[in-house]
């Protein structure tokens, strides 16, 4: 059987067509397959190659690798795509620097060529199982996050947060984030959370703008379920990974917990993460 590798794309820089042109290239001299979702493919001019993922949710189905070709929120839409599979990703750095991807674009061929022979390591960071108990009843993963926030421009939401099966408190806030060791530099952050290395597992509960006295994030053991419940009577949005994904009524909940799924990440280059984090935040060794 034929090795197949998925390629998604950053839809506005330009770095990105051109990358992956140079990667299908790769794969038509090394017996490779190349897929790509529907829209990919299209905005490459390559519609014979795309695949209808977004009606079948079934992109990452055999694939043996997938490239992401942008920066960490390409990352993000590649892992949605494919870590229900167990696909391991290849992320290519295009524009800024990024936490999860360690390709140079110079290195594309040679970092294929790599993996090919089999001389690349593959890192494993903590996903979130979410089910939403709404009327919606949907369920996803999350790589970085899962945030409850409010529905109404102007009003916060009344969220009740159960903490390992116990009632903790009700947060009034804009929203109240759930986050990965590695999604505790995005959003988390932001709203003021701690900064977990990615190789140590557990929930960051984090409340963005809280209009109450106790505004503090808490991280709690990967063992522990995090159960959000819309209290009150506005209604509140659930976002994944920065994806819309349900409407919640008062009295609907979502439930977050450690997966047994991993999402996997192929190595190039070994990066250090606080080197990574020296250089995002510009912080000086003296």
């Amino acid at each position: 059987m034929g090795i197949t590798m998925g390629l998604v794309l950053h839809h506005y820089r330009p770095e990105a067509l051109e990358l992956a042109q140079r990667a299908l290239e790769w794969c038509s001299t090394c017996a490779v397959t190349g897929r790509l979702p529907m829209e990919d493919a299209e905005l490459l001019g390559r519609p014979e190659l795309g695949h209808p993922d977004s009606e079948s949710h079934s992109f990452g189905v055999d694939l043996d690798l997938c490239l992401s070709l942008g920066g960490d929120g390409t990352i993000l839409r590649t892992t949605n795509l494919v870590a229900p599979h167990g696909v391991a990703v290849m992320g290519v750095n295009v524009g800024q620097l990024g936490y999860l991807t360690t390709v140079d674009p110079d290195d594309l061929e040679a970092a294929l060529t790599a993996w090919q022979a089999g001389a690349l390591d593959v890192d494993e960071r903590m996903l979130l199982d979410v089910e939403v108990a709404g009327s919606d009843g949907a369920n996803a993963l999350a790589l970085n996050e899962v945030v409850v926030e409010r529905g109404e421009p102007g009003h916060t939401v009344s969220v009740v947060a159960e903490i390992g099966g116990k009632r903790f408190t009700r947060y009034l806030a804009d929203g109240l984030i759930v986050a990965t060791p590695t999604g505790s530099t995005a959003y988390s952050l932001s709203a003021g959370g701690p900064i977990v290395e990615p190789g140590f597992e557990a929930l960051v509960v984090t409340p963005v703008a809280a209009h109450m006295v106790f505004n503090r994030s808490m991280v709690v053991a990967p063992s522990t379920e995090v159960r959000l419940t819309i209290d009150g009577y506005r209604p509140a949005i659930v976002s994944i990974d920065g994806r819309q994904i349900t409407r919640l009524e008062p009295g609907e909940s979502i439930l977050c917990r450690a997966s047994d799924r991993r999402a996997r990440f192929v190595v190039h280059e070994e990066t250090d993460f606080h080197t990574v984090l020296k250089e995002k935040f510009g912080l000086e060794d003296r």
